[in-house]
């Protein structure tokens, strides 16, 4: 990989620019509508949106995030989970590819070095997708001329088949966590698709594998402290929209399926509850972590991790409870493969699985008690 200045040589046509958070909602509805209508297909064959992706980048959605001081619009969290949730309503893997995307460049604002955050955001800005994976601990990387040497195998992750850039976790010789910032089609660096769960089919995880890859320093940064950065909060926010999604997509198939439903307001209505007060957590997380983003003290960041927590476990619930619901409200139909309505259980489930559940018990747990005694 070459150095930061010989980050722009990666050429595509410009993406457009949004202007406005109405024009970021509209152009997610317009593409949601675009999405949904081969949903199915895409799950059932696992065909890959590669199409679907490029339109996404094209129309400026994957560049909202970037800082104003970048030139980007930097649009508010609460909405930014809005955003995700739409498009996962339409196809949770291409929802769970978007927070993918998101979590790294918010990643990327916090990095120290001006140079790598100019080069990426442009590259974000022009329609270049980011992922990010961890090398595991026996990979080596190693001091070699005016970088690094990188060579192990990555643990899976989303949206690597996708990809422009990989934020990878890994650590260096002296022992310190550290980010890379690596171009996926660099020679030494291979992608292998090995990803082969029932649900979110075609989110585009994968393994890398690097031989021997050349990492120059300035594209290497120190990896944040602590356990409450606005990455953390963003990932878990973001997590939760791909749920709300899921929930939501699966609602509105038990309205059209659900046999009698005159009989059973009382069941249909806890499920519009449940996808409700997940919806009111996710604004309510997202403000926070505007908050924290501006005034990034440890009070205010532990505040939007504990209220991002709380958030993701809401949808989550929402989006399995509402699934399930469906294989008992739609009852015989659920089995039908040509209506592929199981698909709102296994992509819940399979998304349910990326969540390390316990410690967010006890994160959501701190911040009842935390809201209590204030």
């Amino acid at each position: 990989m070459g150095t930061v200045s010989q980050l722009h040589d990666n050429v595509r046509p410009p993406a457009h620019r949004i202007e406005t958070e109405e024009e970021a909602v509209s152009a997610a509805r317009q593409l949601a509508v675009v999405f949904r209508q081969r949903a199915n297909e895409r799950d059932i064959n696992r065909l890959m949106p590669n199409a679907e992706l490029d339109a996404l980048s094209q129309s400026g959605l994957t560049a909202i995030t970037v800082p104003p001081e970048y030139t980007g619009l930097d649009i508010s969290n609460a909405l930014l989970a809005e955003i995700v949730a739409i498009i996962a309503e339409s196809d949770a893997s291409i929802g769970s590819v978007l927070a993918s995307h998101f979590r790294v460049l918010e990643g990327l604002r916090n990095q120290p070095s001006e140079e790598l955050k100019t080069a990426l955001f442009n590259r974000a800005l022009d329609g270049d997708r980011f992922a990010a994976t961890r090398f595991a601990d026996q990979a080596g990387l190693v001091a070699e001329g005016s970088g690094f040497r990188l060579t192990g195998r990555s643990e899976q992750a989303t949206a690597i088949l996708f990809s422009d850039w990989i934020a990878a976790a890994a650590i260096d010789p002296a022992g310190r966590r550290v980010t890379l910032h690596l171009q996926r089609d660099s020679d030494e660096l291979q992608t292998v698709d090995d990803w082969d769960a029932f649900g979110l089919r075609t989110n585009g995880t994968a393994t890398m594998i690097a031989g021997k890859l050349h990492v120059n320093a300035d594209t290497v940064s120190l990896a944040p402290s602590g356990s409450h950065t606005t990455e953390s909060s963003l990932g878990l926010l973001l997590q939760a929209a791909v749920s709300l999604g899921i929930a939501r997509a699966a609602f509105a198939d038990l309205l059209v399926m659900a046999k009698d439903p005159s009989a059973l307001f009382g069941k249909i209505g806890e499920r519009a509850v449940r996808i409700e007060a997940a919806t009111g957590a996710l604004e309510r997380a997202g403000r926070k972590l505007d908050m924290a983003q501006v005034s990034p003290a440890e009070p205010a960041m532990a505040d939007a991790y504990f209220s991002a927590s709380s958030a993701c476990l809401a949808a989550t619930e929402a989006a399995l409870n509402t699934a399930n619901a469906l294989f008992e409200l739609a009852r015989g139909a659920t089995g039908s493969l040509a209506l592929n309505l199981d698909c709102h259980w296994r992509n819940a489930r399979i998304h349910d699985m990326t969540i390390q559940r316990e410690p967010l018990l006890n994160t959501a747990g701190a911040y009842v008690l935390k809201t209590r005694e204030s």
